[in-house]
Protein backbone atom coordinates (compact mmCIF):
# COMPACT_ATOMS: atom_id res chain seq x y z
CA UNK A 1 0.00 0.00 0.00
CA UNK A 2 1.08 3.45 -1.25
CA UNK A 3 1.65 5.90 1.78
CA UNK A 4 -0.50 8.76 1.91
CA UNK A 5 1.24 12.06 1.24
CA UNK A 6 -0.11 14.95 3.71
CA UNK A 7 -0.35 18.20 1.43
CA UNK A 8 -1.97 21.87 2.14
CA UNK A 9 -5.30 22.52 0.87
CA UNK A 10 -4.05 23.69 -2.29
CA UNK A 11 -2.64 20.00 -2.89
CA UNK A 12 1.32 21.03 -2.22
CA UNK A 13 3.30 18.34 0.44
CA UNK A 14 3.63 19.22 3.76
CA UNK A 15 7.60 18.79 4.66
CA UNK A 16 7.26 19.24 8.31
CA UNK A 17 3.43 19.34 10.05
CA UNK A 18 5.42 19.17 14.13
CA UNK A 19 6.97 22.60 13.47
CA UNK A 20 6.44 26.33 13.26
CA UNK A 21 9.10 28.30 10.87
CA UNK A 22 10.80 30.43 13.97
CA UNK A 23 13.49 33.01 13.92
CA UNK A 24 15.94 30.59 15.66
CA UNK A 25 15.03 27.60 17.75
CA UNK A 26 13.46 30.15 20.39
CA UNK A 27 11.64 31.84 18.22
CA UNK A 28 9.56 34.19 17.85
CA UNK A 29 7.03 32.59 14.97
CA UNK A 30 7.78 33.74 11.43
CA UNK A 31 3.89 35.16 10.00
CA UNK A 32 5.47 33.59 6.53
CA UNK A 33 4.99 29.97 7.74
CA UNK A 34 1.69 29.72 5.73
CA UNK A 35 1.12 25.96 6.41
CA UNK A 36 0.81 27.33 10.12
CA UNK A 37 -1.57 30.69 9.02
CA UNK A 38 -3.60 28.02 7.30
CA UNK A 39 -3.75 25.67 9.73
CA UNK A 40 -4.93 28.19 12.27
CA UNK A 41 -7.27 29.87 9.94
CA UNK A 42 -9.38 26.73 9.06
CA UNK A 43 -9.50 25.58 12.45
CA UNK A 44 -10.68 29.56 13.45
CA UNK A 45 -13.60 28.83 11.06
CA UNK A 46 -14.22 25.12 12.16
CA UNK A 47 -17.67 26.20 13.99
CA UNK A 48 -20.35 27.01 11.88
CA UNK A 49 -22.96 29.29 13.40
CA UNK A 50 -24.79 26.75 15.45
CA UNK A 51 -28.84 26.28 14.39
CA UNK A 52 -30.81 29.32 16.39
CA UNK A 53 -33.23 26.33 17.63
CA UNK A 54 -32.57 22.44 17.42
CA UNK A 55 -28.86 23.12 17.80
CA UNK A 56 -27.96 19.49 19.67
CA UNK A 57 -28.66 16.62 17.13
CA UNK A 58 -28.45 13.12 16.27
CA UNK A 59 -28.96 11.63 12.12
CA UNK A 60 -29.26 8.74 10.78
CA UNK A 61 -29.39 7.70 6.74
CA UNK A 62 -32.47 5.31 5.95
CA UNK A 63 -35.25 4.52 3.58
CA UNK A 64 -38.56 4.63 2.91
CA UNK A 65 -40.87 2.00 1.50
CA UNK A 66 -44.47 2.82 0.49
CA UNK A 67 -46.80 -0.07 2.21
CA UNK A 68 -50.58 1.20 0.62
CA UNK A 69 -51.65 2.44 -2.45
CA UNK A 70 -52.12 6.73 -1.81
CA UNK A 71 -52.31 7.93 -5.63
CA UNK A 72 -55.54 8.78 -5.25
CA UNK A 73 -54.33 11.55 -3.27
CA UNK A 74 -50.54 12.40 -4.62
CA UNK A 75 -49.76 11.90 -7.48
CA UNK A 76 -45.68 11.81 -6.10
CA UNK A 77 -43.64 9.63 -7.68
CA UNK A 78 -42.19 8.69 -4.70
CA UNK A 79 -46.01 7.11 -3.42
CA UNK A 80 -46.28 5.54 -7.42
CA UNK A 81 -46.44 1.84 -6.27
CA UNK A 82 -46.50 -0.43 -3.11
CA UNK A 83 -42.88 -1.81 -2.78
CA UNK A 84 -41.13 1.59 -3.93
CA UNK A 85 -38.13 2.40 -1.91
CA UNK A 86 -36.83 6.12 -1.51
CA UNK A 87 -33.27 7.16 0.43
CA UNK A 88 -34.12 9.23 3.50
CA UNK A 89 -31.94 11.50 6.18
CA UNK A 90 -33.69 11.68 9.56
CA UNK A 91 -32.31 14.13 12.34
CA UNK A 92 -33.95 14.19 15.73
CA UNK A 93 -32.99 17.15 18.31
CA UNK A 94 -33.70 18.90 21.08
CA UNK A 95 -35.41 22.54 20.76
CA UNK A 96 -33.59 24.88 23.33
CA UNK A 97 -30.07 24.05 24.20
CA UNK A 98 -26.91 24.50 22.91
CA UNK A 99 -24.69 22.06 21.01
CA UNK A 100 -23.06 20.48 24.18
CA UNK A 101 -26.49 20.85 26.22
CA UNK A 102 -27.92 17.38 27.41
CA UNK A 103 -30.00 15.19 25.58
CA UNK A 104 -32.21 14.28 28.67
CA UNK A 105 -33.55 17.81 29.20
CA UNK A 106 -37.48 18.22 28.86
CA UNK A 107 -38.30 20.08 25.78
CA UNK A 108 -39.90 18.89 22.45
CA UNK A 109 -37.59 16.78 20.53
CA UNK A 110 -36.89 17.78 16.47
CA UNK A 111 -38.10 15.40 14.01
CA UNK A 112 -36.87 16.23 10.71
CA UNK A 113 -37.14 14.08 7.65
CA UNK A 114 -35.00 14.73 4.24
CA UNK A 115 -36.95 11.98 1.18
CA UNK A 116 -33.81 12.34 -1.24
CA UNK A 117 -36.76 11.78 -4.45
CA UNK A 118 -36.32 11.19 -8.34
CA UNK A 119 -38.12 14.53 -8.47
CA UNK A 120 -36.22 16.38 -5.68
CA UNK A 121 -36.02 16.80 -2.07
CA UNK A 122 -38.83 16.77 0.04
CA UNK A 123 -38.42 17.80 3.67
CA UNK A 124 -41.16 17.90 6.51
CA UNK A 125 -39.99 19.26 9.48
CA UNK A 126 -41.74 18.31 13.17
CA UNK A 127 -41.27 17.24 16.06
CA UNK A 128 -42.31 14.26 18.25
CA UNK A 129 -45.35 16.51 19.70
CA UNK A 130 -48.86 16.46 17.32
CA UNK A 131 -49.11 20.69 18.71
CA UNK A 132 -46.96 23.43 18.97
CA UNK A 133 -47.03 26.27 21.14
CA UNK A 134 -48.16 29.43 19.36
CA UNK A 135 -50.29 29.60 15.87
CA UNK A 136 -48.94 32.60 14.17
CA UNK A 137 -45.04 32.75 12.83
CA UNK A 138 -45.16 36.82 13.90
CA UNK A 139 -44.26 35.22 17.79
CA UNK A 140 -41.72 32.20 16.98
CA UNK A 141 -38.40 34.50 17.74
CA UNK A 142 -40.04 36.09 21.44
CA UNK A 143 -41.37 32.38 22.15
CA UNK A 144 -37.71 31.09 21.42
CA UNK A 145 -36.12 33.79 23.23
CA UNK A 146 -37.71 32.27 26.37
CA UNK A 147 -36.49 29.05 26.25
CA UNK A 148 -33.24 30.88 25.54
CA UNK A 149 -30.99 32.27 28.26
CA UNK A 150 -31.86 35.84 30.14
CA UNK A 151 -29.65 38.84 28.55
CA UNK A 152 -28.20 39.76 31.59
CA UNK A 153 -27.45 36.89 33.37
CA UNK A 154 -26.88 34.87 30.64
CA UNK A 155 -28.98 32.10 32.45
CA UNK A 156 -31.96 29.86 31.75
CA UNK A 157 -34.86 31.60 33.47
CA UNK A 158 -38.26 29.57 34.20
CA UNK A 159 -39.71 33.32 34.86
CA UNK A 160 -39.05 33.86 30.95
CA UNK A 161 -41.17 30.93 29.66
CA UNK A 162 -43.92 30.47 32.21
CA UNK A 163 -44.39 34.18 31.63
CA UNK A 164 -44.94 34.16 28.04
CA UNK A 165 -46.99 30.81 28.49
CA UNK A 166 -49.33 32.84 30.95
CA UNK A 167 -49.97 35.55 28.35
CA UNK A 168 -50.66 32.79 25.68
CA UNK A 169 -53.15 30.72 26.43
CA UNK A 170 -53.12 28.89 23.03
CA UNK A 171 -49.79 27.10 24.26
CA UNK A 172 -51.59 25.11 27.10
CA UNK A 173 -51.95 21.82 24.92
CA UNK A 174 -48.49 21.89 24.11
CA UNK A 175 -47.80 22.61 27.89
CA UNK A 176 -49.49 19.95 29.18
CA UNK A 177 -47.93 17.52 26.51
CA UNK A 178 -44.59 18.87 27.50
CA UNK A 179 -44.54 18.41 31.49
CA UNK A 180 -46.52 14.88 31.23
CA UNK A 181 -44.43 11.63 31.23
CA UNK A 182 -43.85 12.29 27.19
CA UNK A 183 -41.78 15.20 28.20
CA UNK A 184 -38.46 13.34 28.54
CA UNK A 185 -38.67 10.66 25.66
CA UNK A 186 -35.98 7.85 26.77
CA UNK A 187 -33.87 7.98 23.86
CA UNK A 188 -34.68 9.01 19.85
CA UNK A 189 -36.04 5.72 19.17
CA UNK A 190 -38.99 5.69 21.47
CA UNK A 191 -40.90 8.22 20.48
CA UNK A 192 -43.44 9.19 17.63
CA UNK A 193 -42.97 12.03 15.70
CA UNK A 194 -45.33 13.96 13.90
CA UNK A 195 -45.50 16.31 10.98
CA UNK A 196 -47.58 18.33 13.28
CA UNK A 197 -48.24 20.65 10.38
CA UNK A 198 -51.64 20.52 8.07
CA UNK A 199 -49.99 19.50 5.14
CA UNK A 200 -51.11 19.02 1.44
CA UNK A 201 -51.27 16.33 -1.22
CA UNK A 202 -52.26 16.56 -4.72
CA UNK A 203 -52.91 14.08 -7.09
CA UNK A 204 -53.39 13.65 -11.05
CA UNK A 205 -56.03 15.44 -11.00
CA UNK A 206 -55.28 18.31 -9.65
CA UNK A 207 -57.64 17.52 -6.67
CA UNK A 208 -56.16 18.68 -2.88
CA UNK A 209 -56.40 17.15 -0.17
CA UNK A 210 -55.25 18.06 3.38
CA UNK A 211 -52.87 15.77 5.65
CA UNK A 212 -51.36 15.62 8.96
CA UNK A 213 -48.52 13.13 9.03
CA UNK A 214 -47.81 10.62 11.95
CA UNK A 215 -44.72 8.31 12.37
CA UNK A 216 -45.08 5.78 15.04
CA UNK A 217 -42.55 4.15 16.84
CA UNK A 218 -42.35 0.12 15.83
CA UNK A 219 -39.96 0.13 19.12
CA UNK A 220 -42.70 1.37 21.32
CA UNK A 221 -42.77 4.22 23.87
CA UNK A 222 -40.27 4.60 26.62
CA UNK A 223 -39.80 7.81 28.78
CA UNK A 224 -37.62 8.97 31.16
CA UNK A 225 -38.01 9.43 34.76
CA UNK A 226 -37.36 13.18 35.33
CA UNK A 227 -34.24 11.95 38.51
CA UNK A 228 -32.97 9.51 35.91
CA UNK A 229 -32.89 12.21 33.06
CA UNK A 230 -31.26 14.80 35.86
CA UNK A 231 -28.97 11.92 36.75
CA UNK A 232 -28.09 11.33 33.10
CA UNK A 233 -27.93 14.80 32.36
CA UNK A 234 -24.91 15.02 34.28
CA UNK A 235 -23.18 11.39 33.32
CA UNK A 236 -24.01 11.51 29.88
CA UNK A 237 -25.41 14.24 28.11
CA UNK A 238 -24.86 12.52 25.25
CA UNK A 239 -27.44 9.36 26.06
CA UNK A 240 -29.61 9.95 23.16
CA UNK A 241 -27.26 10.43 20.86
CA UNK A 242 -24.88 7.18 21.01
CA UNK A 243 -28.17 5.02 21.64
CA UNK A 244 -29.19 6.05 18.72
CA UNK A 245 -25.70 5.36 16.77
CA UNK A 246 -25.22 2.40 18.81
CA UNK A 247 -28.16 0.58 18.24
CA UNK A 248 -27.58 1.38 14.17
CA UNK A 249 -24.01 -0.21 14.76
CA UNK A 250 -24.80 -3.48 15.91
CA UNK A 251 -27.50 -3.40 13.03
CA UNK A 252 -30.83 -2.83 15.65
CA UNK A 253 -32.36 -0.12 12.98
CA UNK A 254 -34.74 1.30 14.45
CA UNK A 255 -38.28 1.71 12.42
CA UNK A 256 -41.15 3.97 12.46
CA UNK A 257 -45.06 3.19 10.30
CA UNK A 258 -45.74 6.34 8.16
CA UNK A 259 -49.26 7.34 8.32
CA UNK A 260 -51.94 10.04 7.26
CA UNK A 261 -54.75 11.92 8.93
CA UNK A 262 -57.19 12.48 6.02
CA UNK A 263 -59.38 15.67 5.59
CA UNK A 264 -61.12 16.78 1.93
CA UNK A 265 -61.67 20.61 1.28
CA UNK A 266 -64.89 20.94 1.74
CA UNK A 267 -64.70 19.16 5.17
CA UNK A 268 -61.69 21.88 6.10
CA UNK A 269 -64.15 24.29 5.08
CA UNK A 270 -67.24 23.03 7.56
CA UNK A 271 -64.97 21.95 10.54
CA UNK A 272 -65.59 23.45 13.55
CA UNK A 273 -62.33 24.22 14.36
CA UNK A 274 -59.70 26.28 12.15
CA UNK A 275 -57.63 22.58 10.73
CA UNK A 276 -54.55 24.94 10.30
CA UNK A 277 -54.11 25.61 13.66
CA UNK A 278 -51.03 23.76 14.55
CA UNK A 279 -52.16 24.24 18.68
CA UNK A 280 -55.06 22.08 18.28
CA UNK A 281 -55.17 18.05 16.50
CA UNK A 282 -57.65 16.57 14.59
CA UNK A 283 -59.99 14.08 16.44
CA UNK A 284 -58.99 10.67 15.61
CA UNK A 285 -62.52 9.38 15.59
CA UNK A 286 -63.48 11.67 12.67
CA UNK A 287 -60.26 11.86 10.83
CA UNK A 288 -59.21 7.97 11.43
CA UNK A 289 -54.61 7.37 10.45
CA UNK A 290 -54.20 5.92 7.24
CA UNK A 291 -51.49 3.80 6.32
CA UNK A 292 -48.85 5.25 4.04
CA UNK A 293 -45.82 3.00 4.58
CA UNK A 294 -42.68 2.84 6.96
CA UNK A 295 -38.86 3.83 7.45
CA UNK A 296 -35.54 2.33 8.69
CA UNK A 297 -32.69 4.14 10.16
CA UNK A 298 -30.18 1.91 8.50
CA UNK A 299 -26.67 3.54 8.53
CA UNK A 300 -24.99 5.74 10.57
CA UNK A 301 -22.93 9.07 9.22
CA UNK A 302 -19.83 8.56 8.40
CA UNK A 303 -18.72 12.40 9.20
CA UNK A 304 -20.46 14.58 12.37
CA UNK A 305 -20.36 17.34 10.84
CA UNK A 306 -20.28 16.82 7.07
CA UNK A 307 -24.04 14.89 7.38
CA UNK A 308 -25.64 16.24 10.65
CA UNK A 309 -24.06 19.59 11.26
CA UNK A 310 -24.27 20.64 7.70
CA UNK A 311 -27.86 19.05 7.45
CA UNK A 312 -30.39 21.83 5.95
CA UNK A 313 -33.64 20.86 6.22
CA UNK A 314 -36.79 23.57 5.12
CA UNK A 315 -40.28 23.14 4.69
CA UNK A 316 -40.11 25.06 1.45
CA UNK A 317 -38.79 21.34 0.09
CA UNK A 318 -41.49 20.42 -1.66
CA UNK A 319 -41.91 18.34 -4.94
CA UNK A 320 -44.85 17.67 -7.66
CA UNK A 321 -47.64 16.01 -5.58
CA UNK A 322 -46.97 17.73 -2.34
CA UNK A 323 -47.76 20.87 -0.78
CA UNK A 324 -48.27 23.21 2.33
CA UNK A 325 -51.66 24.82 3.57
CA UNK A 326 -52.44 28.31 5.19
CA UNK A 327 -50.92 26.85 8.62
CA UNK A 328 -49.51 30.52 9.94
CA UNK A 329 -47.03 28.97 11.67
CA UNK A 330 -46.19 26.96 8.38
CA UNK A 331 -46.30 29.85 5.97
CA UNK A 332 -43.76 31.81 8.20
CA UNK A 333 -41.35 28.38 8.47
CA UNK A 334 -41.26 27.64 5.12
CA UNK A 335 -39.03 31.23 4.94
CA UNK A 336 -37.22 31.13 8.49
CA UNK A 337 -35.68 27.72 7.68
CA UNK A 338 -34.78 28.43 4.30
CA UNK A 339 -33.22 31.66 5.63
CA UNK A 340 -31.90 30.32 8.36
CA UNK A 341 -29.93 27.72 6.14
CA UNK A 342 -28.00 30.53 3.95
CA UNK A 343 -27.03 32.53 6.92
CA UNK A 344 -25.50 29.06 8.68
CA UNK A 345 -23.88 27.46 5.92
CA UNK A 346 -24.39 29.75 3.24
CA UNK A 347 -26.40 30.74 -0.08
CA UNK A 348 -24.74 27.50 -1.74
CA UNK A 349 -26.19 25.33 0.82
CA UNK A 350 -28.11 23.15 -0.99
CA UNK A 351 -25.03 21.83 -3.11
CA UNK A 352 -23.44 20.17 -0.13
CA UNK A 353 -23.67 16.53 -0.83
CA UNK A 354 -25.85 15.76 2.54
CA UNK A 355 -28.05 18.65 0.77
CA UNK A 356 -28.12 17.95 -2.96
CA UNK A 357 -31.06 16.48 -4.26
CA UNK A 358 -30.02 12.78 -5.97
CA UNK A 359 -31.73 13.51 -9.12
CA UNK A 360 -30.82 15.77 -11.86
CA UNK A 361 -31.21 19.07 -10.97
CA UNK A 362 -30.05 22.64 -12.98
CA UNK A 363 -30.89 25.79 -12.24
CA UNK A 364 -30.10 29.24 -12.77
CA UNK A 365 -28.53 30.07 -9.54
CA UNK A 366 -24.80 31.27 -9.75
CA UNK A 367 -21.88 32.63 -7.46
CA UNK A 368 -21.98 33.14 -3.71
CA UNK A 369 -19.24 32.04 -1.10
CA UNK A 370 -18.12 28.28 -1.15
CA UNK A 371 -19.37 27.59 -4.26
CA UNK A 372 -17.40 24.16 -5.16
CA UNK A 373 -19.26 23.46 -8.90
CA UNK A 374 -18.50 24.33 -11.98
CA UNK A 375 -20.90 27.77 -11.23
CA UNK A 376 -23.10 27.14 -14.32
CA UNK A 377 -19.23 26.68 -16.45
CA UNK A 378 -19.64 29.36 -19.49
CA UNK A 379 -23.73 28.49 -19.89
CA UNK A 380 -26.39 31.47 -20.31
CA UNK A 381 -26.74 32.67 -16.49
CA UNK A 382 -30.31 34.48 -16.71
CA UNK A 383 -33.83 33.23 -18.43
CA UNK A 384 -35.69 33.59 -20.59
CA UNK A 385 -33.17 32.81 -22.85
CA UNK A 386 -33.14 31.79 -26.77
CA UNK A 387 -30.69 28.70 -26.10
CA UNK A 388 -32.77 25.17 -25.83
CA UNK A 389 -30.14 23.11 -24.47
CA UNK A 390 -30.79 25.62 -20.92
CA UNK A 391 -33.36 24.82 -18.77
CA UNK A 392 -36.91 25.53 -19.04
CA UNK A 393 -40.13 25.94 -16.85
CA UNK A 394 -42.40 22.74 -17.21
CA UNK A 395 -45.57 24.63 -18.24
CA UNK A 396 -47.42 22.61 -16.39
CA UNK A 397 -50.35 23.21 -13.61
CA UNK A 398 -48.29 24.88 -10.20
CA UNK A 399 -48.25 21.57 -8.22
CA UNK A 400 -47.99 22.95 -4.35
CA UNK A 401 -50.21 25.48 -3.07
CA UNK A 402 -53.07 26.03 -5.42
CA UNK A 403 -54.55 29.11 -4.25
CA UNK A 404 -58.07 29.64 -2.63
CA UNK A 405 -58.10 32.94 -1.06
CA UNK A 406 -60.31 34.95 0.10
CA UNK A 407 -61.08 38.39 2.64
CA UNK A 408 -59.67 41.31 2.40
CA UNK A 409 -55.56 41.53 3.02
CA UNK A 410 -54.98 43.09 6.91
CA UNK A 411 -54.02 41.43 10.77
CA UNK A 412 -56.19 39.38 12.00
CA UNK A 413 -56.33 38.29 15.77
CA UNK A 414 -55.28 34.85 15.67
CA UNK A 415 -56.74 34.96 19.75
CA UNK A 416 -60.07 35.34 18.73
CA UNK A 417 -60.53 31.62 18.94
CA UNK A 418 -60.78 31.46 22.91
CA UNK A 419 -60.88 27.79 23.29
CA UNK A 420 -57.59 27.28 24.27
CA UNK A 421 -58.80 24.56 26.99
CA UNK A 422 -60.86 21.48 25.22
CA UNK A 423 -58.28 19.52 23.77
CA UNK A 424 -56.25 20.11 26.79
CA UNK A 425 -58.87 19.01 28.96
CA UNK A 426 -59.59 16.04 27.06
CA UNK A 427 -55.82 15.26 26.88
CA UNK A 428 -56.30 15.81 30.87
CA UNK A 429 -58.88 13.57 31.34
CA UNK A 430 -57.14 10.77 29.95
CA UNK A 431 -54.33 9.96 31.61
CA UNK A 432 -54.39 7.69 34.88
CA UNK A 433 -54.50 9.63 38.32
CA UNK A 434 -50.64 8.69 38.33
CA UNK A 435 -49.78 10.35 35.12
CA UNK A 436 -51.61 13.58 36.42
CA UNK A 437 -50.05 13.42 39.42
CA UNK A 438 -46.79 13.68 37.69
CA UNK A 439 -47.96 15.87 35.24
CA UNK A 440 -48.57 18.29 38.60
CA UNK A 441 -45.60 17.06 40.04
CA UNK A 442 -43.42 18.32 37.03
CA UNK A 443 -45.18 21.87 37.11
CA UNK A 444 -45.06 22.39 40.05
CA UNK A 445 -41.07 21.81 40.46
CA UNK A 446 -40.68 24.18 37.07
CA UNK A 447 -42.63 27.30 38.88
CA UNK A 448 -40.79 27.13 41.60
CA UNK A 449 -39.18 30.15 41.26
CA UNK A 450 -41.63 31.88 39.12
CA UNK A 451 -43.36 35.24 39.97
CA UNK A 452 -46.02 34.87 41.96
CA UNK A 453 -47.93 37.31 39.55
CA UNK A 454 -47.08 34.78 36.81
CA UNK A 455 -47.64 31.68 38.75
CA UNK A 456 -51.58 32.63 39.80
CA UNK A 457 -52.34 33.52 36.00
CA UNK A 458 -51.04 29.88 34.78
CA UNK A 459 -53.08 28.41 37.94
CA UNK A 460 -56.38 30.23 36.58
CA UNK A 461 -55.36 28.65 33.19
CA UNK A 462 -54.77 25.22 34.21
CA UNK A 463 -58.25 25.16 36.54
CA UNK A 464 -60.13 26.12 33.51
CA UNK A 465 -58.33 23.11 31.74
CA UNK A 466 -59.63 20.84 34.92
CA UNK A 467 -60.17 22.02 38.72
CA UNK A 468 -58.05 19.19 39.40
CA UNK A 469 -55.17 20.42 37.66
CA UNK A 470 -55.37 24.25 38.61
CA UNK A 471 -55.82 22.81 42.05
CA UNK A 472 -52.92 20.26 42.08
CA UNK A 473 -50.18 23.16 41.05
CA UNK A 474 -51.77 25.18 43.52
CA UNK A 475 -50.83 22.96 46.59
CA UNK A 476 -47.89 21.71 45.80
CA UNK A 477 -46.61 25.62 45.30
CA UNK A 478 -48.74 25.87 49.02
CA UNK A 479 -50.76 28.57 47.50
CA UNK A 480 -54.59 28.93 47.95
Amino acid sequence: MSKKILTGANGAPVADNQNARTAGPRGPVLIDDFHLIEKLAHFNRENIPERRVHAKGAAAHGKFVVTKDITKYSCAKLFSQVGKETPIFARFSTVGGERGSADTVRDPRGFSLKFYTEEGNWDIVGNNTPVFFIRDSIKFPDFIRTQKRDPKSNLKDPNMMWDFWSHSPEALHQVTILFSDRGIPDGFRFMHGYGSHTYSLINKDGVRTWVKWHYRTQQGIKNLDPQKADELAGTNPDYATQDLFDAIEKGDFPKWGVYIQIMTEEQAKQYKENPFDVTKVWSQKEFPLHEVGYFELNRNPENYFAEVEQAAFAPSNVIPGTGLSPDKMLQGRVFAYADAQRYRVGTNYQLLPINAPKCPYANYQRDGAMRFDSNGGGSLNYEPNSDETTPKQTNLREPYFPADLSGPAGIYDHREDGDYYSQPAALFNLMTPEQKQLLIDNIVGSMQDVKTDVVKRMIEHFTKIHPDYGQGIAKGLKLK
